[in-house]
């Protein structure tokens, strides 16, 4: 298996976990960010198929995941609801902060590994994705380990700053 068809397959095997983690859930706030980190999944298969396959890398639009991601949170702190969630669910979305870690990287390391040009800029950028979606699942895996506290936590205004505080650490 070459570097793009394992690419490929981690995105589409992260794809399928956020769906199926997706359609776990009853809190409305979590599936959306869920399907969202979906969706980002499916966007970098496409552009590992390209890739693997010598053709024009697609420009993708950019999602600013921070924005959106605050707004559902902003969301569900005014209706002022406590989800709850079992230890089993805290445990699936821990698994998943990993695999946005290892994803992190890995296309970092493939990324140096090239010389200047098209294909490591895209490893770069997706590189850059996965560890934006780091920070998100820590912010989430925070929420669903003590929603109470972290919506009250000053944490939750500064999602986009906490990400740049945490790209020192991965």
């Amino acid at each position: 298996m070459n570097v793009y068809e394992y690419a490929m397959k981690v995105e589409k095997d992260g794809e399928r976990y956020y769906r199926e983690l997706a359609s776990k859930t009853n809190d409305a706030g979590v599936k959306s960010i869920l399907t969202m980190l979906a969706d980002e999944e499916v966007k970098h298969y496409i552009v590992f198929d390209k890739m693997s396959k010598n053709q024009i890398i697609p420009t993708q639009p950019s999602v600013d995941i921070f924005k959106h991601t605050k707004n559902i949170f902003e969301k569900m702190q005014k209706e002022n609801k406590t989800p709850s969630f079992s230890q089993d669910q805290i445990e699936f979305y821990k698994s998943a902060l990993r695999s946005e870690e290892s994803s992190y990287k890995f296309y970092t390391e493939k990324a140096l590994m090239l010389e200047e040009g098209e294909q490591k800029q895209a490893f770069l950028r997706i590189a850059e994705e996965e560890r934006a979606h780091y920070v998100l699942l820590e912010n989430l895996v925070e929420y669903v380990s003590a929603p109470e506290s972290w919506v009250e936590s000053a944490e939750f205004n500064h999602l986009s700053s906490k990400f740049v505080q945490k790209t020192a650490l991965l």
